[in-house]
């Protein structure tokens, strides 16, 4: 699943890691520069650039006129006016840069690492979150993983959702898991906290997912010939909050398991049935239960080891966020 393209990094100099280099150029504003906006004048000295990636360097502080930082993109250039600009990377650029982080380890061996991914990591860069993506974590834990596709990420969870996570550590290992998530091998369930009694306590919902054509960050539930993919996603019911059969302010404590991994599938399906999931504010949730992140965590991962082929099983118990809301609605521990 596609992390969401939320909370942009800081990308000031102050952040820059030491080893990144950059270049530093110079130039006299020419008489044909003269009355120019400053963001292209720099398109002038830095052809290469487009217009605004040199606009975030003004905004970051990498460029000065006369030896003073410059304002803003839009100011006007002089002619005689010395331009300092420093050619710091693009985020894009430094995406697939090595980050060493801590990392909670369910398994590891040569062809396998399973981990419990916390929320708000996110798995793979994308505009707004370049760096400190578990991607990054992944190519400073293990040569491999700069020859592998995605460092070996064959599966997403979105930035804030919680739970187990599989990842291939060698091209053999890869290929399987791409192969047995396709044919539909991998067993993946989570649990969820959705908004109103369930009509059923034991349903599945089988919709297409696309693009929602409206909000380009949403998916929707979208016709298979206008660019939807078949998604599939078995629901049952373990628990409702007190009292509140029906009402508004009723929660639904669900067990969710996948055939299919679309891109916010279950926040998607469950948002088409009108429950969206607590917390998931782009889907229509409102915080509850002390929930400020969508109430989604993986809990449940079983698969057969890729290389050895040996059966394996992984239960992650959810963060104390998650087991706290989860307890309001069920009296029973996650």
């Amino acid at each position: 699943m596609n992390p969401d393209p939320s909370d942009p990094g800081d990308d000031s100099a102050a952040e820059l890691p030491a080893e990144v280099p950059f270049e530093t150029r110079s130039a006299a504003v020419t008489a044909s520069l003269h009355g120019l906006r400053l963001d292209k004048a720099l398109v002038a000295i830095a052809p290469e650039f487009s217009r605004s990636h040199l606009q975030h360097l003004i905004a970051a502080g990498h460029v000065s006129l006369d030896g003073a930082a410059a304002d803003s993109a839009s100011q006007r250039v002089r002619a005689g006016q010395r331009i300092e600009l420093a050619l710091v990377p693009t985020d894009e650029s430094r995406a697939y840069t090595p980050q060493p982080m801590v990392l909670a380890v369910l398994y590891e061996d040569e062809h396998l690492l399973v981990i419990d991914k916390p929320a708000g990591l996110v798995v793979h860069p994308a505009p707004g979150n370049w760096s400190g993506t578990l991607l990054n974590g992944l190519l400073a834990r293990h040569a491999a993983a700069a020859s592998l596709p995605r460092a070996g990420i064959v599966h997403r969870l979105d930035k804030d959702t919680s739970g187990v996570m599989m990842v291939g550590k060698s091209l053999p290992a890869v290929t399987a898991l791409v192969r047995d998530i396709g044919a539909r091998d991998v067993h993946r369930r989570y649990l969820a906290l959705a908004h109103g009694a369930t009509s059923s306590v034991t349903f599945t919902v089988e919709a297409p997912v696309g693009r929602d054509a409206q909000v380009r960050v949403r998916m929707a539930v979208v016709a298979v010939g206008a660019g939807g993919r078949a998604a599939r996603t078995d629901v049952q019911r373990l628990g409702l909050s007190a009292g509140a059969e029906g009402g508004r302010g009723a929660v639904s404590a669900l067990s969710c398991t996948l055939h299919t991994g679309r891109t916010h599938q279950i926040r998607v399906h469950l948002a088409s049935l009108g429950h969206p999931l607590v917390a998931d504010a782009l889907y229509g949730g409102r915080p509850a239960l002390g929930m400020q992140r969508q109430a989604l965590h993986a809990v449940e991962l079983r698969l057969a080891h890729p290389v050895t082929r040996a059966a394996l099983a992984f239960e992650c118990p959810p963060p104390p966020d998650f087991a706290a809301a989860w307890l309001q609605v069920t009296g029973a521990a996650a």
